[in-house]
C-alpha cells in the first residue's frame, strides 16, 4: 500500500487483491467521517434521534413478532 499527501488531500494505492467489501466499508467510513467532521451534535442528541425511528418501526411491526 502506498499513501501520498498532496496539496488537496491524499492519494492511496492498494494492491489489486484487496477485499472489495472491506475496501467499500472503509470508504463508507471515511465518507461518514468527512460528512460529520463539522457536526456539533453530541452523542445524547444522536441517540435520541436514533430512538425515534426504532420506536415507530416497532409500533408498526411488533404484530409480526408477537402473536
Amino acid at each position: 500500500m502506498d499513501i501520498q499527501r498532496t496539496e488537496d488531500g491524499f492519494i492511496s494505492k492498494l494492491p489489486a487483491n484487496v477485499d472489495t467489501l472491506g475496501l467499500q466499508r472503509m470508504i463508507d467510513y471515511l465518507k461518514y467521517k468527512e460528512a460529520t467532521a463539522d457536526s456539533k451534535a453530541g452523542q445524547e442528541n444522536i441517540d435520541k434521534l436514533a430512538k425515534e425511528p426504532k420506536a415507530n418501526w416497532w409500533k408498526e411491526n411488533k404484530y409480526r413478532f408477537i402473536k
